[in-house]
């Protein structure tokens, strides 16, 4: 057999562990070491350990307990309930005002948490309700939560990005700042899919009753400390204050103090904060640890170098091989889990891509398809038959149907499709901010 012909084996073989149920970390450690056993012998087994040793010692790994245990501070705060009711009593007046801060509220929570379920969970168990009781069509209620938890993967902090970035070994401070803007589009996008539902449909987003200005600035002393920490944490970065590792050190302990002062959290919150960063981190590290050594032996396999190869020969643009990865990515996202598509692919298109000529340079063009890749994953989030994020907010509005909430997610699926055309034509959008650092 040739260098293609093992590595389509490799991915057909993965492809039907992963999807059998074995654990992300197991199965990518079951292929890499039956493969290694099968192709290089007994003896290429010894630097198995090695691998998952240097692995383990990345100084890098340290920000992803880090922003964990963040989340999971903010998440016990009932910082959420706050951001949403803040925005809520802002954006009162608007026609669809209601729905369009339950997607600013995700956009301003994400930004802090770097989860998209838990995004999509803290905002949808105060803003699904309230939505229903004051007569938003539920296929619209649900749909704008369900897209708006997809920012928990994008915007800055986001455990999804700490990981690309490990894996692909670029920078985590600049691949940060390149989501911002990305971001920044998704939110805006989202609530102009959200106007423009509303003009069609007046009454799925009618105006509530007018909130006195003295609430409305009321409403904001749970909200500012929520964006003083994000400034903090990217501010730091961007200007060298401190590491990501060490921001999200300080943006842990920052998030932990407010919700210490605004008394939110005691000590079974606290307890509760420390074990499910314990519980996920350790889940984390083992996929890291079998995707690492998996990764090693897709290396041996020459498969990127030999796909790479053949795409370089075949003549295409490299945009075009680009938009068909991406068209990729949007396939598996209807029946992977996010972070098995970014383990299980990235190795493997990251070297090609990387390769072609974009006129951008190497290091731009990592940052460019990271961010591109994450959105079309997040994408994945929302589509069925997977969409997890669908069934996470689907499981809080009670009496909604499952159909319901997937039909509310197509205006959304719409805008995120818009956003994947601009990012590719203008690259700019995801570059300019990380460029300033240079």
């Amino acid at each position: 057999m040739n260098e293609m012909q093992i590595g389509a084996l490799i991915l057909v073989v993965t492809l039907f562990v992963l999807f059998s149920g074995v654990p992300i970390a197991w199965g990518l450690t079951i292929v890499a070491v039956g493969f290694l056993l099968a192709f290089k012998g007994a003896a290429s087994l010894a630097n198995v350990p090695i691998l998952m040793m240097d692995e383990l010692s990345s100084f890098a790994l340290l920000t992803i307990p880090l922003f964990i245990l963040l989340g999971a501070a903010i998440g016990v705060s009932a910082a959420g309930k706050d951001i949403y009711e803040s925005l809520h009593r802002w954006l009162d007046r608007v026609p669809g005002g209601l729905v369009i801060a339950n997607i600013l509220a995700c956009g301003i929570f994400s930004a802090i948490c770097g989860s998209s379920p838990a995004t999509a969970a803290a905002i949808g168990k105060a803003g699904v309700p309230e939505m229903l009781r004051r007569g938003v069509p539920p296929a619209l209620a649900t749909g704008s939560i369900c897209a708006g938890g997809t920012l928990g993967i994008l915007i800055p902090p986001s455990l999804i990005l700490v990981i690309y970035a490990i894996i692909t070994e670029q920078s985590i401070g600049k691949l940060f700042l390149a989501a911002i803007v990305p971001g920044l589009i998704a939110v805006l996008g989202y609530a102009i899919a959200i106007a423009v539902y509303v003009r069609l449909k007046p009454d799925a987003g009618p105006a509530g009753s007018r909130v006195a200005w003295g609430e409305r600035l009321r409403s904001l002393r749970h909200v500012w400390p929520v964006a003083a920490i994000f400034v903090l944490v990217i501010g730091g970065i961007y200007f060298g204050v401190f590491t990501p590792t060490e921001g999200a050190a300080i943006g842990a302990a920052a998030t932990g103090l407010v919700a210490a002062v605004y008394r939110r959290l005691d000590w079974p919150a606290l307890r509760a904060c420390l074990i499910d960063t314990a519980q996920a981190t350790a889940v984390i590290f083992l996929i890291l640890i079998g995707a690492d050594v998996y990764n090693a032996f897709l290396a041996l396999s020459q498969l990127p170098a030999e796909l790479a190869d053949a795409l370089g020969a075949s003549g295409f643009a490299p945009m075009s091989i680009l938009i068909g990865v991406l068209l990729i990515y949007l396939l598996l996202g209807c029946v992977m889990d996010s972070l098995a598509m970014i383990l299980l692919t990235v190795p493997v298109f990251f070297p090609m891509i990387t390769g072609l000529e974009f006129g951008l340079g190497e290091e731009a063009t990592a940052i460019w398809f990271g961010i591109l890749v994450l959105i079309v994953v997040e994408v994945g989030l929302i589509t069925p038959p997977i969409g997890l994020n669908v069934y996470v907010i689907n499981s809080l509005a009670g009496g909604v149907s499952l159909t319901e909430s997937f039909k509310g997610i197509v205006p959304f699926l719409m805008s995120d499709f818009v956003r994947v055309a601009v990012i590719l034509a203008v690259p700019a959008t995801c570059l300019w901010l990380p460029g300033l650092m240079d």
